[in-house]
């Protein structure tokens, strides 16, 4: 059957459920009632899966013959990781980065008030990256074509924000707009008008926009991103 081979693949490298789905743009819950109930994946979502975990081998998924996982030498490169270091970065050889979801877990302030109460939907290992406190998928668009919705970004929380900026890096940051917590990516650089920043976009559509340090709640420094490529 091949939705207990797709379970079989999810185990075989430890994703969850959620991250599965998220990456293949399916509903949420849909992959894994089909693997528990031993349902029929639909043909676009098998499609969808060998284009976007391109390690599992086609054969393998829809007929049972042969290895699961193609060689290394077989493999197209589905995975597009850039790193964004400071020149102080120590890059480290191993770590368990967690991957939250944004939604779940409220906004950014609550998870960085307390990353250990949140529960992370996966954990994402990279070797020789800087240190990172977290990961959290990407949307919108400020920042195509370096990021893009569905991206993955891996970040190191800020604690000063008044002081501890690096002008022109890329953050991500949690802004108060009249009460509602606005997330978004943006460069920071240096604002004329005292006591403000500016936010400016990869995206020549968006426009600068400077907004008061005061309203910055939650700042991070984006240090990695990670795009999942559909293979053609």
């Amino acid at each position: 059957m091949v939705s207990e081979r797709v379970g079989q693949y999810i185990e075989r490298k430890s994703i969850s459920y959620y991250a599965f789905e998220n990456s293949l743009g399916a509903s949420r819950g849909s992959i894994s009632k089909a693997v528990k109930e031993g349902k029929s994946i639909g043909s676009n979502v098998l499609e969808n899966i060998m284009k976007v975990y391109a390690d599992i081998n086609p054969n393998w998924l829809l007929t049972g013959q042969g290895e699961m996982l193609l060689n290394s030498e077989d493999l197209p490169h589905s995975r597009n990781i850039e790193t964004f270091r400071l020149k102080t970065d120590n890059a480290i050889e191993s770590q368990h980065i967690p991957l939250y979801d944004i939604e779940a877990v409220a906004g950014l302030v609550p998870l960085f008030q307390d990353s250990k109460a949140q529960q992370p939907i996966d954990h994402i290992s990279i070797p020789h990256l800087p240190k990172c406190d977290g990961a959290v998928y990407v949307t919108g668009d400020s920042m195509y074509p370096l990021l893009k919705s569905g991206d993955i970004v891996l970040y190191k929380e800020i604690n000063d924000i008044r002081n501890e900026i690096f002008w022109g890096e890329m953050y991500l940051l949690s802004i108060d707009m009249s009460g509602e917590e606005y997330i978004t990516v943006k460069y920071i650089q240096k604002a004329e008008k005292e006591g403000f920043v500016r936010l400016v976009s990869q995206n020549k559509h968006h426009q600068d926009k400077d907004v008061e340090l005061s309203k910055i709640k939650a700042l991070a420094l984006v240090k990695a991103s990670i795009r999942i490529n559909a293979m053609h």
